[in-house]
């Protein structure tokens, strides 16, 4: 390259370095949330901040209802406490520096965590080697994605079952899972519903049922049939002898009332001569 080349390239970039506003950078506008995803119910805090010396105006613009908690003396962050959420909603961070206008947005999502958890068997009660269906009902949740059902018998693990697809709207889930009955021992079951929201900044969300308990029986064996078959035979046995005695003593009872043997009783107590007289 000749020295004239390298002395027009040199003056060039004096001149970009030396022209105003070269030295001006573009300021930038930051958003800091203490959550990620809240519960309707919840406030949260919002810090919307710049990279400009002294912004002439900001503020975070929300439908929500907000309060402004703190400050910087010349405006770079102000603080916002954030309430009355309704729905997943946009935020907007906005900072004005030398007449230019920037923003920053960031989403917040709510959750509503798993209130009820049913758990139901059915049948409730089974013999040994019948199948019976276990089921695991959830009250509406969100966000269903984040949702695990597991399915226990005392601490062992049946069955887990999670959810896909991101519903906007709380969603029932339910969870099914069939087994078979092995042993006379009564079995204790029970339903976990996990609402895992650490990917969204929040923690894990546990609600447990009320155990239930299968009833097991054995099946009776043909030797236990015979005795019962027996058994209630000798009782029908009994129970209509008992029937006709009492009406045989009823009627004889009732012939000694009327007269019938009292007749033939006072002609045995006639004197024999008047027994033996001709009629």
């Amino acid at each position: 390259m000749s020295s004239f080349a390298c002395w027009s390239l040199s003056l060039t970039l004096l001149v970009l370095l030396c022209s105003p506003g070269s030295g001006e950078k573009a300021f930038e506008v930051y958003v800091w949330s203490e959550k990620q995803i809240v519960e309707a119910t919840e406030s949260w805090k919002v810090n919307c901040s710049t990279s400009c010396a002294a912004p002439e105006s900001g503020g975070l613009e929300t439908s929500m209802s907000k309060i402004m908690l703190e400050e910087h003396p010349q405006g770079k962050w102000k603080q916002f406490l954030v309430s009355n959420i309704s729905s997943d909603t946009v935020f907007i961070c906005h900072f004005t520096c030398s007449g230019k206008q920037h923003s920053q947005s960031f989403n917040i999502r709510i959750y509503q965590p798993p209130a009820q958890v049913i758990l139901k068997l059915q049948p409730p009660r089974v013999f040994v080697g019948e199948t019976f269906t276990i089921e695991c009902k959830v009250s509406p949740v969100k966000p269903l994605e984040s949702l695990t059902l597991s399915l226990l018998r005392g601490r062992e693990t049946l069955k887990n079952q999670t959810f896909g697809g991101a519903e906007t709207v709380p969603q029932e889930a339910t969870a099914t899972f069939n087994s078979t009955a092995l042993k006379k021992d009564g079995l204790n079951f029970s339903c976990q519903a996990e609402l895992d929201l650490r990917p969204h900044g929040g923690q894990i969300i546990r609600s447990t049922s009320e155990s239930q308990i299968l009833e097991v029986y054995e099946p009776m064996q043909d030797n236990q049939m015979v005795i019962i078959i027996v058994v209630v035979s000798i009782l029908l046995f009994l129970f209509v002898t008992s029937v006709l005695l009492c009406f045989i003593l009823g009627q004889h009872w009732h012939r000694r009332r009327t007269g019938t043997y009292g007749v033939l009783a006072a002609w045995r107590r006639l004197p024999r001569a008047f027994r033996a007289r001709p009629v």
